[in-house]
This record gives structure tokens, C-alpha cells and sequence, in this order.
């Protein structure tokens, strides 16, 4: 079922005379949770930003295939997921720029960025979650930080339930290993 504030939102995109204004809600009311789940896959804020902007234009210009079948933020969580795995795809790809370097750049913004809150515990945690693989990583997030069920998760990352529980457990396996081991 779909919720009311999708329905309004979508009559809103869907009628040219209020497009740009429901478009506009739409980014107001989803942009700040999209911006964290990107922030925790990219780390850095100029790239999160970019990954954020790029996953609005792609729902302006898809929102005619949004089918229902979820909620509209369950939909552009997806689209931000596809976009921040296929940044960090990119960056792995550039001959340039391995994704050792990558990692390393990231780590090192998590250590000195005046941006990434928290006290030494959370620095630390910060930096074992990016150790994990990327998946790991996405699933972790969005279960622990967001708290999203795994139902819906599943639905944006089109992964099955069983799948996301055991990628979880495994990513807090490693990561309990990361944090003893410092």
C-alpha cells in the first residue's frame, strides 16, 4: 500500500502545472536520509553530494516507472544505492585511482574530517565499516544506522532476505574482528 503522502506527492509530479513543485517536496522530504545512506558508502561529502544529486535527476526523470510496488522513498533509496555501488565501481575502474588508494583517501577524511561527528569510538567503528566489502557495507548501514527492515531493504537492493540476514551477520563478525584487533 501506498502511502498518502506518496499518493499526494505523485499527483503533485504527475499534473505539469505542479511538477516542479511536488519534484521539489519530494527532494525536501527524502534528501537528508538519501544524503546519510550515500554519505556512509562514499564517505567523503563533495562525492556524497554528487551521488545525491545524480540519484534526484534519475528519479525526475524515471518517476513514470515508479510501479507501486513499494514506497516512493523504499524506490529512491534503491536508485541510491544502484548510484553509490556504481560510483565506487568507477573509482575502483580508473586505472589512476585503485580502490586501495580510494580506501585509503576515505579512511584518512574519516580521521581528520572536522565533518565526520563522533568521539574516538565512533572513528573507530567508522573505520572498520570500511573495511567490510561494499555490499557488506551498504547492508550494514542501512540495517544498523537507518534501521530499515530487511524486507524493504531487499527491495531496494534486490537481494533476498536470508541473503541481507547473513550479509549483516558476516559484517558485524568482521567488524567485531577489526575493532579487537586495534
Amino acid at each position: 500500500m501506498v502511502p498518502l503522502i506518496d499518493v499526494k506527492l505523485l499527483e503533485m509530479i504527475n499534473d505539469p502545472e505542479t511538477r516542479d513543485q511536488g519534484f521539489r517536496i519530494l527532494v525536501e522530504t527524502y534528501q537528508k536520509r538519501v544524503y546519510g545512506m550515500v554519505r556512509k558508502m562514499v564517505i567523503i561529502h563533495d562525492d556524497a553530494n554528487d551521488v545525491v544529486q545524480n540519484t534526484f535527476i534519475k528519479a525526475f526523470k524515471n518517476i513514470h516507472q515508479f510501479n507501486h510496488k513499494s514506497t516512493l522513498f523504499t524506490w529512491i533509496y534503491r536508485i541510491a544505492v544502484n548510484e553509490s555501488l556504481n560510483f565506487l565501481e568507477k573509482k575502483k575502474k580508473r586505472r589512476f585511482f585503485s580502490m586501495e588508494d580510494h580506501q585509503e583517501v576515505m579512511k584518512a577524511y574519516v580521521e581528520e574530517s572536522p565533518l565526520v561527528d563522533g568521539n574516538e569510538i565512533q572513528r573507530k567503528l567508522q573505520q572498520a565499516i570500511l573495511k567490510l566489502p561494499e555490499k557488506q557495507r551498504l547492508v550494514f548501514n542501512l540495517r544498523y544506522f537507518e534501521e530499515i527492515p530487511y524486507e524493504d531493504i531487499s527491495k531496494m537492493t534486490d537481494t533476498s532476505v536470508g541473503g541481507l540476514k547473513a550479509s549483516y551477520h558476516h559484517a558485524v563478525k568482521k567488524i567485531e574482528e577489526i575493532l579487537k584487533q586495534e
